[in-house]
C-alpha cells in the first residue's frame, strides 16, 4: 500500500509512517480508503495530536484493532514532535526507537521515503522466498538477514513490493504450485 500512498501524496515520510501503521493486520483494500479518509484532515504529527483520540478513533474506526491503533498514532506523534523536532527520523536505529515501530514499518519507511536500501519483509515476502526455495527460514527476521546476503541491494526496496502485489494477486496461499508461479514469471518477462 506504501506505493500508492507515495503516488497520492508523494515520499512524506510522516503520511508513509502512518499508513504503514494503519496497515498492520489489516487488508490494503480497508486501510488505504481509511489512510485517504485521514490525510484529509491530517498531514503531520503536529495535526495528529490536535486531533481528539476519540476523533481519531471514528476516522480510522473501519480498520482492526482501531483503538489500539489510535493510541499508538498519537503516542507516535508525540514521541517525534519531542524527539525528533516534528520529522520522522531517517535510520533504522531512530525509527525503530518510537513505541510501536518494528522491524518492517522502519524497513518500509526507509525505502519509500527516504530512498534507502531496506528490505521490508512481510507475510507475502517472507511466504513466497520461502516457498520459491530462495531461502530456508522461521521467521520475517531469519528472512530479512538471508536476503541481505544473496539479493543485490539494488534490488532491496522492489522485493517487498513486487512480493507483495505477486502475493495478493497471483499465489495467494501456501498451497500454491510452484510450477504455476515460475510459469506465470517466464510469460510476464517475455512480454
Amino acid at each position: 500500500m506504501s506505493r500508492e500512498i507515495v503516488t497520492l501524496y508523494g515520499k512524506d515520510p510522516y503520511l508513509i509512517l502512518i499508513s504503514c501503521l494503519l496497515s498492520l493486520q489489516c487488508r490494503d483494500t480497508v486501510t488505504l480508503p481509511v489512510s485517504k479518509k485521514l490525510f484529509q484532515i491530517v498531514r503531520n504529527p503536529q495535526q495528529m495530536l490536535q486531533l481528539s483520540l476519540s476523533d481519531l478513533e471514528v476516522i480510522i474506526g473501519s480498520i482492526n484493532y482501531y483503538k489500539t491503533k489510535a493510541r499508538r498514532l498519537h503516542a507516535i506523534s508525540h514521541e517525534i514532535m519531542v524527539r525528533f523536532d516534528g520529522k520522522v527520523p531517517s535510520t533504522y536505529s531512530d525509527l525503530i526507537s518510537l513505541h510501536g515501530v518494528g522491524i518492517k514499518t522502519a524497513n518500509l519507511v526507509l525505502a519509500e521515503a527516504f530512498d534507502i536500501p531496506a528490505i521490508c519483509v512481510d507475510t507475502h515476502v517472507h511466504r513466497l522466498s520461502n516457498h520459491w526455495g530462495i531461502v530456508s527460514t522461521n521467521t520475517p527476521q531469519q528472512t530479512e538477514q538471508a536476503l541481505r546476503m544473496i539479493l543485490p541491494k539494488k534490488y532491496w526496496i522492489e522485493w517487498n513490493y513486487l512480493l507483495v502485489k505477486w502475493g495478493q494477486s497471483i499465489c495467494k496461499t501456501k498451497r500454491c504450485d510452484i510450477a504455476d508461479c515460475f510459469t506465470l514469471v517466464e510469460i510476464v518477462a517475455k512480454k
